[in-house]
């Protein structure tokens, strides 16, 4: 016989944002209250190993233990176990996430475990334990969530992606506060620089220049776009965003609506330093009159 615990909560937020949140184990400090660290050891493809460490007990003692656990997106399901198993002869968790609305995401815990002959604790006392943490730890889970889609998020809340050059920090996406529909940030160009020609197969762009002034090239044709000037770039076209002046340029831009996979919603057609020589020919050119299209209307 094996003892078992069930408990469920309601998270008033997108499946996968919950989804996203809840299975980057090396933020599980920040989402579990019981957890000091979680160190990622190996992972091979959606099948991860960590070690946890608690906080100090009440008599100061620091348990640690190594676990694995298996996340299938298709079902939306999370098999795991631990591996360095401790006071337990098995400890088997599956984590169940229901789409209940838009806005709202049913997380279960199900639990089975023994405990070994020697555990300071038997069966029926960690299943009592068991089941009075997870519903503290599941609340806080659902409030930590929930509060962190409505605060504001900086560009130094997120990391720059400089990879197709210009520094990119996407604020506002799925994965950092839930959107259902798009995703938002800011795209910081220097002087000569350049981001490489890309397109979206399923979104539209919506791009408002709020410093300096920036040329973007729509399937080759060059515009520019001053401070306080918006653009629309439209699916599929190709574009390239070129700072040809002598001082930052720096936007805000919209996606919408969201690729079926965020590896669809991209498609690069030049690499970072085919785009830097355009800006550096672009410099060599001079910049555009502030404001002006460099093509007919």
């Amino acid at each position: 016989m094996s003892a078992h615990t069930e408990n469920e909560i309601v998270i008033d937020a997108p499946l996968q944002y919950v989804w996203l949140r809840t299975n980057d184990v090396a933020a599980w400090p920040s989402l579990f209250s019981e957890y000091a660290s979680a160190e990622v050891i190996a992972q091979e493809g959606d099948t991860v190993r960590f070690r946890l460490t608690m906080h100090p007990d009440e008599k100061g003692r620091v348990w640690s233990w190594v676990s694995e656990r298996t996340a299938d997106p298709v079902t939306r399901t999370v098999r795991a176990r631990r591996v360095e198993t401790g006071p337990f002869e098995f400890m088997n968790i599956f984590w169940h996430y229901e789409e209940l609305g838009p806005e709202s995401t049913r997380l279960r815990w199900v639990q089975d475990f023994r405990m070994k002959a020697d555990a300071p604790v038997d069966d029926e006392g960690m299943r009592q334990r068991i089941n009075g943490n997870s519903k503290v730890q599941m609340q806080l889970i659902k409030e930590r969530l929930e509060a962190r889609r409505i605060r504001p998020v900086g560009t130094l809340d997120v990391p720059a992606d400089t990879r197709r050059g210009g520094d990119i920090r996407t604020l506002l996406a799925t994965g950092s506060v839930g959107t259902t529909d798009g995703f938002c940030g800011m795209v910081t160009v220097g002087p000569g620089e350049a981001v490489a020609e890309h397109y979206h197969p399923y979104s539209q762009e919506y791009l408002v220049v709020v410093e300096g002034e920036l040329r973007v090239d729509l399937d080759g044709v060059p515009r520019s776009v001053a401070a306080n000037e918006a653009l629309l770039i439209p699916r599929e076209v190709r574009h390239r965003v070129v700072n040809a002046s002598g001082a930052v340029g720096r936007a805000v831009f919209f996606l919408s609506p969201l690729a079926p996979r965020p590896d669809l919603g991209h498609v690069n057609t030049e690499s970072r330093e085919e785009a830097a020589a355009v800006a550096q020919a672009a410099v060599t050119e001079g910049p555009s009159e502030p404001g002006r299209e460099l093509v007919d209307r």
